[in-house]
């Protein structure tokens, strides 16, 4: 093994670290997107929006309502898998026609 190449494993191994690290917040974006609109429809038909919060663990909803629309925004902390992503706070939101009142 030469000195070149001993150099370049540890560079290599974090890239690759970073790269998954993002796709796993990608990935738990799209969950707290189907969190939020699940939510806000599940409040606009008058139904509690709890059961939705359970797709993502650590995830919080926030609910309000601006006129004829019920606004839910789904929050959570970046995955603790990976040490450089636990940092990050993920949020997503989405609005329904609250029809239920």
């Amino acid at each position: 093994m030469t000195a070149e190449f001993a150099t370049v494993i540890p560079a290599v191994l974090l890239v690759l670290a970073a790269c998954l690290s993002g796709m796993q917040l990608s990935i738990q974006q799209v969950r707290l997107q189907q969190v939020a609109a699940t939510a806000a429809r599940s409040v606009a038909r008058g139904e509690p929006a709890g059961a939705a919060s359970a797709m993502v663990t650590g995830s919080s909803l926030r609910i309000a309502h601006r006129g004829d629309l019920v606004c839910v925004t789904a929050s959570a902390h970046g995955s603790t898998v990976v040490g450089l992503i636990s940092g990050f706070t993920v949020s997503a939101s989405s609005c329904a026609f609250d029809g239920g009142r």
